[in-house]
């Protein structure tokens, strides 16, 4: 297999950022208290980062899922991308703010059968999003309402599927270093 490529853009810090990046940054830094790897790459072009800040913020807040199910949700699709930085980030996020189960974490993590039939029910069904290009049967629309979500909450995963494929590409083409603040959330290789 060849080998990934990888751009040559340099990460932009606050000092090195034109005023519209810059601008970006500071607003990312007061929301989570850093500049984070990801953003300093993103942020080369400062429009996929605000696209993928707002959108990440609107599901955060509007989406309708509980913070467990957002994790689910977001670790679904991050592990299916196999990007190594998302997964750390949210696993750490699930851990730590969101107070997702450590079996249903490791679960997530390993990608196996999630043990909760409700969230089961919501990683089947973001995975399914995520291999057909959503496109779900009417058999798997009818599965993911039995377990008591609403057509509202398939709406919710395409954004964000959306958010997560602007992390995850982005952190793909610069092969993102995974922050000290949640390296202890890396996955280890198998074997």
């Amino acid at each position: 297999m060849p080998a990934e490529g990888r751009v040559s853009l340099p990460p932009v810090s606050l000092e090195t950022a034109d005023p519209q990046a810059r601008a970006v940054l500071e607003t990312a830094k007061a929301q989570v208290g850093f500049i984070p790897n990801m953003y300093a790459n993103m942020v080369n072009s400062p429009g996929l980062l605000e696209t993928y800040l707002d959108g990440y913020t609107r599901f955060r807040s509007g989406s309708g899922f509980t913070p467990v199910e957002q994790e689910v949700v977001f670790l679904v699709i991050s592990t299916a991308n196999g990007c190594d930085y998302c997964t750390a980030a949210h696993s750490m996020i699930a851990d730590r703010m969101s107070k997702v189960p450590a079996d249903i974490l490791a679960a997530l993590r390993s990608r196996e059968p999630l043990a909760d039939a409700r969230l089961a029910a919501l990683a089947k069904f973001t995975q399914t999003m995520f291999d057909t290009r959503g496109r779900p049967t009417a058999a798997d629309l009818v599965d993911f309402r039995a377990a008591g979500y609403h057509d509202r909450h398939a709406l919710e995963i395409v954004l964000a599927l959306a958010v997560k494929t602007l992390s995850n590409y982005a952190n793909h083409l610069f092969h993102t270093e995974v922050d000290q603040a949640f390296a202890g959330y890396k996955l280890q290789p198998a074997g």
